[in-house]
């Protein structure tokens, strides 16, 4: 599903140029489910960034489902980053303006993998039923989170890159968006790439990747 080769991404300074992502290799197979781990600043949000075609590497390549992201033109990269990648960030990011049943449904519309019976059986287990017609404003952040999560799985995609998914919850919202992110992984066969600071979060996956000094372990 997805396959990281060599990557290298490096920002000006005042003080000169820094390597944060010096050569970085792994895959991540359909289905598989991999925490990203490490300290503040170390690169965790720019990997993802490089992954999702939104920053460019200096160097190396990026391969989902076989097609090297590194080597598109932007408004290629515009195209799988629709047709096969979601992305769940901290901050939710619905669309204030539309309740929430036209959040849920957004993506999968963008990409024409609109699927209303999908969507209900979503809505439904996602315990939001009773919340369609509300703005984001009007939910709280665990309720919010189940959108962000309900609108990224609506689209069936390939793979779902995750920043700090439950960064803005209680533990016990937390583990319910968690159990019910790895239950809908399980069931669509998609791949998650999810960056935390969570141990307990990252135990949930099939295993944990930890970047170091901008190098894996």
């Amino acid at each position: 599903m997805l396959t990281v080769e060599n990557l290298r991404k490096s920002f000006q300074t005042p003080q000169g140029s820094l390597e944060v992502l010096k050569g970085l290799s792994f895959e991540l197979g359909a289905g598989e489910s991999v925490a990203l781990m490490g300290e503040s600043g170390c690169g965790k949000s720019t990997l993802l960034h490089v992954i999702a075609g939104l920053e460019a590497a200096d160097a190396g390549s990026v391969l989902i489902g076989g097609q090297d992201i590194t080597k598109l033109r932007e408004r290629e990269r515009a195209a799988l980053r629709r047709n096969r990648l979601s992305l769940i960030f901290q901050q939710f990011n619905l669309i204030t303006s539309l309740p929430v049943g036209v959040n849920l449904a957004f993506e999968a519309r963008l990409t024409g993998r609109h699927d209303q019976a999908w969507i209900a059986d979503l809505t439904k287990r996602l315990g939001l039923s009773d919340l369609l017609d509300r703005y984001p404003e009007e939910l709280s952040g665990g309720q919010q989170q189940r959108v962000a999560i309900g609108r990224t799985f609506a689209a069936r995609p390939d793979l779902v890159l995750a920043d700090e998914p439950t960064g803005n919850l209680d533990e016990d919202n937390s583990r319910k968006v968690l159990d019910l992110a790895y239950d809908l992984i399980s069931e669509t066969g998609c791949g998650l790439l999810m960056v935390t600071h969570s141990e307990i979060t990252a135990a949930r996956a099939h295993r944990t990747l930890h970047l170091r000094a901008g190098m894996l372990s």
